[in-house]
Parts: C-alpha cells; structure tokens; sequence
C-alpha cells in the first residue's frame, strides 16, 4: 500500500507549495468562481487530447492557459458581468468536453479520474513532472510576490505608483490556471478549486499578515492531503474526494477560534 500512496503523497505535497499562495489570492480577490470555470473547461482539453492523439493533460494545460487569457478578453469586451461570462465558459465547456467524449469512436474513457482524480495512478514520473511545475510557478511567484500583492491590497495605489494592474493580474491569472492543470489529475477537475480554496479559507482565521497565512495554509494542505490519503488506504474511499473532505473538517474545526 506504501508504494502505491506514496507517489500521491509526494505529489500532494509538492502541489500545497504553489496552491497555498495561489489559493490565498482567489479568497482575497474572491476567483473562486474563476477557478470553477477552469477546472471545468478542464475537460474538454482532456477531450481535444484525446481527439488529437496528444496527451490529455498537456491539452488541459494549452487549454485552461488559452481559457484564462480569454476571459481577460471578454472581461473588458462586453457590457456583461464577470460572473456572467464566467458562467457561460464554464457550463458550455464541460458540456462540449463532455459530448466530444462521447462521439470518439474505439475510445474507453473513464470519466471518474478526470472529474475527481485518480490520486493511486499517480507514479514516480508524474511526481517528477509535478515537481518541475512546482518550481517553475513557485518561482514566478517569488518573483512578483510584491507585485501580485500591490493589486490585490490596492490596485489604484499600485496603478499610481506605476504598475501595469491588467498585466500583473493576467499572469495571476495564467498561474492560477497552470496551477489547476497540474493539479487536475490529483483531485480532478470538478473539485481542483477547493485545493486552492479551503486551506487558505481556513488560514484566515489564524493569519494576520499574508505571508503568515500562506504559511498557514500550506500547512493546513499538508495536513488535509495526509489524512485524506489515509483516510482512502484504511477505508478503501476515492481519494480526491477525501482530501477535499478532510480540508473542510480542517475548516469547520477553525470556525470554532475566536477571532481577535
């Protein structure tokens, strides 16, 4: 069982490095609607791959980068609202991956380990693609930290002091959708963004400057990521699924802190 869970957990852990800060800017800029829309349209890049014989999830990665720049365009195109726009991609690309699945002729799909993951089938070799991942998205992050935290407190003060607001949060954006391409095959497109959501979610209550709650949010994803895969080795549970369920049992628990 060890060998088999350990590539997940590995995986799990290296993915709590990126999807803690990431996940602390979709709760201070409230994305978390932003994020479902590319997680869905995650599957029809799994349908394109598969259509053209690419592997499925270098597709969702091309897919949910060319989703995301997309909806910046749309954002500042029409008169509707983001949550408008938001909506429309969303359902409309799971639907169309959804029926593009089902006209490939000669081809076995299993829905269920795009949808919620399929953490057991993680080897050694995509630990090693995560990880690179992990470093090249972690890195930028470092790197615009300051930047991506300017327009997040105040874009107005940062646009005065001389920073371009629309491309700084393009690239959050485009991190935030590498990010859940990475991150679809361990708990799967349709609850990828409750990875990013709920240990920061949870941080919040204990944070006080955004670094501490980064911190903490790692942390609280670690420790969701553990016992969800424990929770699947001892009672046999989906383990996308348990992770996110021990995440919000982790989140439930911190509602009972006092806030100061």
């Amino acid at each position: 069982m060890l060998d088999i869970l350990l590539p997940a957990w590995l995986a799990g852990l290296l993915l709590s490095l990126i999807t803690a800060p990431l996940g602390a800017f979709v709760v201070w800029r409230k994305m978390a609607y932003f994020g479902d829309t590319l997680s869905h349209s995650a599957l029809l890049g799994v349908a394109l791959g598969i259509f053209l014989e690419v592997d499925p999830y270098i597709a969702v990665i091309v897919m949910t980068v060319i989703l995301a720049m997309a909806l910046v365009w749309l954002e500042h195109k029409t008169n509707y609202s983001v949550d408008t726009v938001l909506g429309i991609i969303a359902h409309c690309s799971l639907s169309l991956g959804v029926i593009t699945i089902s006209l490939l002729d000669n081809v076995r799909v299993d829905l269920m380990s795009y949808l919620f993951g399929d953490l057991l089938a993680i080897n050694f070799n995509d630990v090693i693609f995560i990880g690179i991942g992990v470093i090249v998205i972690g890195g930028i992050l470092a790197i615009f930290w300051s930047k991506l935290l300017s327009i997040t407190i105040s874009p107005e003060l940062a646009q005065v002091e001389g920073l371009n607001v629309a491309r700084v949060r393009l690239l959050l954006m485009l991190l935030t959708a590498l990010t859940i391409a990475l991150s679809m095959k361990f708990v799967g497109a349709l609850i990828i963004t409750s990875l990013l959501i709920i240990p920061s979610a949870t941080a919040r209550r204990f944070a006080r400057i955004p670094e501490a709650m980064v911190i903490y949010a790692t942390v609280f994803s670690i420790i969701a990521v553990s016992l969800g895969l424990l929770l699947s080795g001892i009672k046999d549970t989906p383990a996308g699924p348990s992770v996110v369920v021990c995440a919000g049992v982790l989140f439930l628990l911190s509602l009972f802190k006092k806030e100061t």
